[in-house]
């Protein structure tokens, strides 16, 4: 392949996990392999896994670069009774009372030739050896093409003609609705909501002919680095190593600006009404360190319920220019809904009088409009 062969338009990760469920639950479609195209840390094998969890089916994960062709063919010997070789399949493919399960070829452009063959095998004809694959099981695999950056060998068209092809890309919402889920550091998910084109960088990366850069799985690790104790040394040195000096110094840089004007602890504390005010953000990078810092704070019914009450004033916000508070709050009010749905808290909104005032004014609002 040269150049961009995808004649395919990129879609979200998440559109892919959706797509990929639904395919699994029809027994015919799920007799034809899904290959997921895409960059490093979007997410692939993820999705992957969250499929299998979904159907409460096995998955065997296997990372093509890591095993040899024979682990995939099995083991020759000589059966004296037949007169014969014989091929012994390898233990970690599915048996026959594995009745459904997902087989993820994961890193298969990657993957030595003389291995895609028999990757390829088991593509086309859900079969290598002696070894058939049961008919419940459905095959994904992922890989990089050229253009992603990362070493790759041609997929010719034969096979390319056996799959359904996903071009996955990362898009920010997607991203920052797992960020939520797995509970990142508020500051990542702040810094990415204002800068959404720093989330993954590969192509200036190749562009600059640089080796490490920021990726969804390099954020994942940049979160875990703030959330440690590692001393603010330490914490640079880490982070730039895993997205870049560029990146990581433009990060550091309005991480200071996100926490001068993102007191969460400070927020929560206040009384309603003046008080609140004087401590709201007057910048961008503070207003969304605010948004994310009272959602991830919310993990028990009082906090969750002052955070409903500092949401309602964020339209005080007033910095030296404009800020999108109306648009700030409406994002905080639905993420905390989000949450209070998740840990069974819906009636700490549903009997708030500040939610409930900012659900009559969008309802008049509408009603304008």
């Amino acid at each position: 392949m040269h150049g961009n062969p995808m004649n395919i338009p990129p879609v979200s990760i998440a559109t892919v996990k959706a797509a990929l469920i639904e395919q699994f639950a029809d027994p015919v479609l799920r007799r034809r392999a899904s290959m997921l195209w895409g960059t490093r840390g979007v997410g692939k094998s993820s999705i992957v896994r969250q499929v299998a969890e979904h159907f409460g089916v096995p998955l065997v994960d296997l990372r093509l670069t890591t095993i040899e062709p024979v682990d995939i063919r099995g083991a020759i010997y000589a059966d004296d009774t037949q007169g014969k070789t014989v091929w012994f399949p390898p233990e970690f493919l599915p048996t026959a009372d594995q009745p459904a399960g997902i087989l993820f070829l994961d890193e298969l452009t990657a993957a030595d030739q003389r291995l895609q063959i028999s990757a390829y095998s088991l593509i086309l004809d859900r079969r290598v050896g002696n070894y058939r694959l049961p008919d419940g099981w459905q095959i994904v695999a992922a890989g990089n093409a050229s253009f992603h950056g990362a070493v790759s060998h041609d997929m010719g068209t034969a096979l390319a003609d056996r799959m359904f092809h996903f071009h996955v890309q990362a898009a920010i919402d997607a991203f920052l609705e797992h960020a939520l889920a797995r509970d990142f550091a508020p500051e990542i998910m702040a810094y990415l909501r204002v800068r959404p084109d720093r989330l993954d960088d590969t192509q200036a990366q190749l562009a600059g002919d640089h080796l490490v850069g920021a990726s969804p799985r390099g954020w994942e690790d940049v979160s875990n680095v703030l959330r440690s104790g590692l001393s603010d040394a330490a914490r640079r040195v880490f982070v730039q190593g895993r997205i870049g000096a560029a990146n990581a110094a433009e990060f550091f840089g309005v991480l200071r600006e996100i926490q001068a004007g993102a007191d969460v602890v400070r927020l929560l504390a206040a009384r309603p009404g003046p008080d609140t005010a004087a401590l709201l953000p007057r910048n961008l990078d503070g207003l969304y360190g605010v948004v994310y810092g009272l959602v991830s704070a919310s993990d028990d019914a009082a906090r969750l319920a002052r955070a409903l009450e500092v949401a309602e004033q964020l339209p005080e916000a007033r910095g030296d220019v404009p800020l999108p508070a109306r648009e700030a709050q409406t994002l905080t009010m639905e993420l905390l809904m989000q949450k209070a749905l998740e840990r069974g808290l819906e009636a700490v909104v549903m009997d708030s009088p500040a939610y409930l005032r900012y659900a009559a004014r969008r309802s008049a609002d509408a009603g304008r409009g």
